[in-house]
């Protein structure tokens, strides 16, 4: 039964994520990210990640989509939308992109890519889960060893939000 809710969640993720690229409304865009991170929150609480499926939904369907939703609001992107597809070059780059995502992919599932090394696994995690407790093993290496890449990401959504704040006050 789980893996069949595991492949059921799965398409809808990648169903929702497909939909919200192919919108030419940002705001449909927008609610279809919300059920691409719903339908990841479930496949988290599938794999017994309880709190970072509670902090998807929270964090990321919840404060980001309304600061992104705000940013759209604020900008009024919905009017006189030319589709983002302009010809042949485009449809070129994500085919290979995909192309090159898949061969990554593959790479995974056979074992021949490890990218974290000996440092991830089930037996790492639950050394890491017994030491420190759930919310420990992802909160500890997020501050001490990531902790400039959380400020970096955080700056940047500042600056976005800060540009899309200026970008909508010169039309007022």
């Amino acid at each position: 039964m789980t893996q069949f809710l595991f492949l059921l969640f799965a398409l809808v993720a990648v169903f929702c994520a497909v939909m919200m690229v192919t919108r030419a409304n940002p705001v449909a865009s927008a609610l279809w990210l919300i059920g691409t991170f719903f339908a990841l929150a479930a496949i988290y609480t599938l794999l017994g990640a309880f709190f970072i499926g509670i902090i998807q939904i929270l964090v990321y369907a919840g404060a980001i989509m309304v600061l992104f939703l705000f940013v759209i609001m604020l900008l009024n992107l919905g009017n006189d939308f030319e589709s983002d597809f302009r010809g042949s070059v485009w449809w070129a780059v994500a085919g290979g992109t995909s192309l090159v995502l898949l061969a990554l992919l593959g790479r995974m599932w056979t074992g021949n890519l490890a990218p974290l090394g000996d440092q991830a696994g089930p037996r790492a995690l639950a050394a890491q889960v017994a030491e420190r407790g759930a919310v420990g093993a992802i909160g500890v290496p997020m501050f001490l060893d990531f902790g400039v890449h959380l400020q970096v990401t955080g700056l940047l959504l500042l600056v976005a939000v800060v540009g899309a704040v200026v970008l909508a006050k010169r039309r007022v």
